[in-house]
């Protein structure tokens, strides 16, 4: 009876023993492969298959996968593949998953290849329709990973919208002194352009220490642009607690668009040396210090990393060329001399200086300003450059769904300023829509007459408006519609301005040489209107106590010709004046002036053509333009519009 109650307890124990030990003896990890292929596959999105697999069990488990092969989304090639790994292992401590933890000592992956692809219509093969619950397998509950060794591996990447296709090798070292590194090198093209890059980073012993920052140091030279990148990152998963050192040198901001994803107007040479870091989605360039050709920049930038992106920027200069901003308007940016000019740089400063036509004709691109939302604070507490009134500048431009706002700009004219206000529309026929109000508040005619070589004192006051549309600056104040009104009462104008107009040829030879001749302005008024890009003077007196400048004529803006006059009339008998008009003719760029021959001439009876080089000839738009400030200012004028009529119809 106990011996057949032993046989069976015998049985009972042992028959399950031997059917387990001759599981184990015939068992296959391989039988679990089309499990995990489905899983897998429906976690991607895409076929995931693996030709052998093997399972080490100890007190760490080992998972060890060959043949594995990730396919590409439906409407790719098969072949090649988006990702192949010959052979790849993860270690897994099995006491951590007792716990409910994740606990991975080591990956280790031999020469996996991966090709990543692009195409025209914008589709892509690497952007995966991962499901299950949101978040899962991430933060603080996910694995904890240690070292990650790869051996050979290989990225292929083109890509038809960034112009991109180059190759990446990397690999991992464990040097028999030193830390371990993950190391990388890249050669190819991107945005059409040469691309080499090389990285070096410490190996990602645990992706999550905080203890142990990840160290990086990348080069990488894209066409002429130069970026370097060292320092290291607390958290590489979130891209987290970043201390980097970002260096970048480029000929043109404009060459950055590819790999900020902003576009941005073309500049000067740039050099900037900041502190990067990323943020709540957000990659962040801050403490920044450098040089935008002759003018000095710095500041922060941010750009975002959603949908659009979303550029800003808070900057300043101590001090500003205008002609490294000249972009901004489709002028060609900086002047002969600037730092660090490339030959074709030169070469086209060159033909915008040759070309005839002085207001820029580039085109706005208007998908260029839906790319991105960009919003810009600017500040420059002193303006550079020979002829330039201005000394400070301050600008908030905002750039949303296409709309330029520029509200407010300010440059700052001695103790006064100009000011404006700016919108840009994007319109259905693809030519945008500008509309902009000025306004002159207490701005110095020193500053003014200082910037054209001669003296004077007092202050302008005015406002004025424009409506245009084009795709150019040219075209917009060609079609444009608009005016201008200003005034000044008091102060002094340099005898230069009043003399000239008089031909008054001993004192203004004396005010050339800089020898003190002052007027007083006892009234300055004027009025000009925009129609359809024809500048139209109506209204243009300065009174002074030595003479009467009256003027009147018409500028085109589209064609940028002038065809304006000027007449002085002298409240005192002088030796060689000859009350006359002189007329101011030409181009923009090639003003010509000359006294009216034919007024002379009936007038004296003889003349001779007068060459003079009228410095101040950049100043009469903004100087004498203006409305009546006080009563003796409204009489000036109502007197002065008849007489301006009759001198116009005198010279017609």
């Amino acid at each position: 009876m106990a011996t057949r109650r032993a046989w069976r307890w015998g049985l009972g124990v042992g028959l399950p023993l031997l059917a387990l030990a001759l599981f184990l003896a015939l068992f296959r990890w391989d039988w679990l492969i089309p499990i995990i292929e489905a899983q897998a596959s429906a976690k991607l999105g895409r076929p995931v298959k693996i030709e052998h697999l093997h399972v080490g069990l100890g007190r760490t488990i080992t998972i060890t996968a060959e043949g594995v092969r990730v396919g590409n989304p439906a409407g790719f090639p098969e072949d090649p593949p988006f990702a192949v790994l010959p052979r790849g292992s993860i270690d897994v401590a099995f006491a951590p998953l007792l716990r409910g933890e994740v606990v991975i000592p080591s990956v280790t992956l031999d020469q996996p290849q991966v090709e990543v692809l692009g195409r025209p219509d914008g589709s892509t093969n690497y952007a995966f329709n991962a499901s299950g619950p949101a978040g899962e397998g991430a933060g603080e509950g996910g694995p904890k990973i240690g070292a990650l060794r790869i051996n050979g591996g290989k990225v292929h990447t083109a890509i038809a919208g960034l112009k991109a296709d180059f190759n990446v090798d990397f690999r991992t070292e464990e040097p028999a002194e030193g830390d371990p590194a993950l190391l990388a090198d890249a050669k190819g093209t991107y945005a059409a352009q040469p691309i080499e890059a090389r990285l070096r980073s410490g190996a990602i012993l645990n992706l999550r220490d905080p203890n142990r920052p990840w160290p990086i140091d990348l080069q990488l030279a894209n066409g002429p642009t130069r970026v370097a990148l060292k320092g290291t990152v607390r958290d590489p998963v979130k891209l987290a607690g970043a201390n980097l050192r970002l260096d970048i040198r480029t000929p043109d901001m404009a060459l950055l668009r590819p790999l900020i994803g902003v576009p941005i107007a073309p500049t000067p040479p740039l050099h900037v040396v900041g502190q990067l870091d990323y943020a709540e989605g957000r990659a962040r360039f801050t403490d920044v210090e450098g040089t935008l050709g002759s003018s000095d920049l710095a500041g922060d930038f941010t750009v975002g990393t959603g949908t659009p992106t979303v550029f800003t920027a808070d900057l300043r200069s101590k001090r500003v060329d205008l002609a490294d901003l000249g972009g901004l308007i489709g002028a060609q940016p900086g002047r002969e001399g600037t730092p660090g000019q490339t030959a074709a740089q030169r070469r086209a400063l060159a033909q915008a200086e040759a070309s005839p036509r002085l207001i820029p004709t580039t085109p706005i691109s208007v998908p260029n300003l839906k790319m991105a939302d960009v919003h810009v604070r600017y500040r420059a507490d002193s303006i550079r450059g020979k002829g330039i009134p201005f000394d400070g500048l301050e600008a908030k431009l905002d750039i949303v769904d296409g709309v330029i706002r520029l509200q407010p700009g300010k440059f700052r004219v001695g103790r006064g300023e100009i000011g404006t206000d700016l919108t840009v529309t994007p319109q259905e026929n693809g030519m945008p829509r500008a509309q902009a109000t000025f306004e002159l508040r207490r701005v110095d005619i020193s500053r003014l007459m200082q910037a054209a070589g001669a003296t004077g004192a007092g202050t302008l006051n005015g406002k004025g408006r424009l409506d245009a549309t084009g795709r150019s600056m040219s075209e917009m104040l060609g079609n444009g519609d608009g005016g201008l009104t200003v005034v000044s009462t008091g102060g002094k104008v340099s005898a230069l301005l009043t003399d000239l107009s008089g031909l008054q040829f001993g004192r203004a030879l004396l005010s050339a040489l800089g020898i003190p001749a002052e007027s007083d302005i006892e009234c300055m008024i004027g009025d000009v209107s925009l129609r359809r890009g024809a500048l139209s003077v109506d209204t243009l007196m300065l009174d002074t106590d030595t003479n009467l400048v009256t003027g009147g004529g018409m500028a085109g803006l589209g064609k940028e010709i002038l065809d304006l006059w000027l007449r002085t009339d002298s409240k005192h008998f002088s030796i060689g004046s000859l009350p006359t008009s002189i007329k101011i003719t030409g181009t923009f760029k090639e003003p010509g002036i000359m006294p009216d021959v034919g007024e002379l001439a009936a007038r004296a009876g003889a003349a001779t053509g007068l060459g003079i080089v009228f410095p101040p000839l950049a100043l009469l738009p903004t100087i004498q333009f203006g409305v009546g400030e006080n009563d003796k200012c409204e009489r000036l004028a109502r007197g002065g519009r008849g007489g301006q009529g009759t001198e116009g119809s005198g010279r017609r």
